[in-house]
């Protein structure tokens, strides 16, 4: 069971070091956790995905971060809809209320919940350009004290 465990432990420590800089690490982790942050379920895992084919970021260390932000996705719904409604608030669409819920047509509640999702992910895209940039140099004045990925950065 060590055999495996050692050769496991190489497998993850050769993907961290895929010829990163701590920056670009960090930068990677940031991403991540970020999206992993996004209001709407189901669309951060592809999204990371496509980013890190795209911008040649490691691949399995934005899904790790992305995947550690999962709860907090679900714990942030709520306040990013709050704070959408609050930043961009819009006299043409009705609140969502309980008794809309439980009078109110279906596609009215589809138009109202599609109107939140909307407030969401603006207020998510206000709080996630400068997370990323804090979390981005934060964690590589971290990680160029890690001498494994400092080497690599090399």
């Amino acid at each position: 069971m060590s055999r495996w465990l050692a050769a496991r432990k190489k497998q993850v420590v050769g993907w961290l070091r895929q010829g990163i800089s701590p920056q670009r690490l960090a930068l990677t982790i940031a991403l991540g956790f970020a999206i992993g942050c996004i209001p709407l379920v189901g669309i951060p895992t592809p999204l990371c995905a496509l980013l890190a084919l795209a911008l040649r970021l490691n691949l399995p260390a934005i899904q790790t971060a992305n995947y550690a932000a999962m709860p907090l996705q679900i714990v942030l719904v709520f306040p990013f809809i709050r704070l959408g409604g609050w930043l961009f608030t819009s006299e043409h669409r009705p609140a969502l209320t309980a008794g809309a819920l439980l009078h109110g047509s279906p596609l009215k509640l589809l138009w109202a919940s599609g109107g939140l999702a909307e407030q969401a992910m603006l207020a998510w895209v206000v709080i996630a350009v400068p997370a990323v940039a804090l979390m981005t140099l934060s964690l590589t004045a971290l990680l160029r004290r890690v001498p494994a990925v400092a080497e690599a950065g090399d």
